[in-house]
């Protein structure tokens, strides 16, 4: 098992029923969600090519066909963009086109480990990044390219980890581990836990570095959490046989998968958009005014 080859490979869970969203997401991904002019996982996309990632496996389901499409050459509509002068546009619609995307359909939605086990085939022998989409983090912090740094020197798995309130730990896998410089050295994942029982408020956002190990850890692991396979599980039993690591989160990231969050990330990153800050900013200003 060659635990040290370079990382190229990154499954996109995006099989999910995203109920947090209905109707919204009665037969639209929420993955497709556009945060200003993008959809969540063209950013999730975009943040792996930066760390050097070529290979994307996206695990869907059911009414995901627009993931497929959107990553998927637009031919008319890039003649006519071309033919309209528009080459920004054209540019920014094109600079995707290069990237080899593979898709599994997750046939139920079986839980985080269950679709991660469903890219066995296509991840083979090889370390592998896991993004969720609905985590989002602000473009200019590279959470993705720390981590990958971490994982060459330690040769080990790598969650991240962000501190949240311990009230909201029941809606995280939270880890129990010792902080050894930059990392923490978990000894137990626990998935969702009440927070009289949490072993801490470090919990594990959608950012991962696992190696091909995990997916006999997967085919073995009984349901949990809400009946699902559940990822954390199977880490908390790989902990037990080898060292896992956590990351912490040095920059800003948005719960896109929550209403409030998302709400939240469509307002920053309109604010650092070039095009829309000022008078985004202004609207903003005015709008709070006359709240007040």
């Amino acid at each position: 098992m060659n635990i040290s080859a370079t990382i190229k490979k990154a499954v996109l869970p995006a099989a999910g029923l995203g109920t947090r969203f209905l109707p919204a997401t009665k037969a639209s991904p929420k993955e497709m969600l556009p945060i200003v002019d993008k959809p969540l996982i063209q950013y999730a996309v975009e943040e792996a090519v930066k760390c050097g990632i070529e290979e994307f496996i996206i695990i869907t389901g059911k009414h995901k066909r627009a993931i497929e499409d959107h990553f998927d050459n637009a031919y008319e509509l890039e003649e006519k963009l071309k033919t309209s002068g528009k080459k920004k546009l054209l540019e920014e619609v094109n600079k995707l086109n290069k990237i080899n995307f593979a898709y599994i359909r997750q046939r139920a939605a079986l839980g985080l480990g269950h679709a991660i086990l469903c890219a066995k085939p296509f991840v083979g022998d090889e370390p592998f990044v896991v993004i969720l989409s609905d985590d989002l983090i602000e473009p200019s912090y590279n959470l993705l390219g720390e981590m990958i740094k971490v994982y060459y020197e330690k040769k080990s798995p790598i969650v991240a980890l962000d501190e949240v309130p311990i009230s909201d730990v029941q809606r995280y896998g939270i880890i129990d581990g010792i902080l050894e410089g930059e990392v923490y050295k978990i000894k137990d994942l626990v998935e969702k836990p009440e927070p009289d029982k949490s072993p801490s408020n470090l919990a594990i956002l959608g950012r991962y570095i696992l190696t091909p190990d995990i997916f006999p850890a997967l085919e073995t692991q009984k349901p949990g959490a809400g009946g699902e396979i559940q990822l954390t599980d199977a880490l908390s039993r790989m902990a037990k046989k080898k060292t896992i690591y956590g990351y912490p989160i040095k920059g800003k990231r948005f719960d896109a998968g929550d209403k409030l969050g998302y709400l939240k990330a469509t307002v920053d990153f309109a604010l650092s958009n070039s095009e829309l800050s000022q008078k985004f900013k202004e609207y903003l200003i005015n709008k709070v005014k006359a709240l007040l």
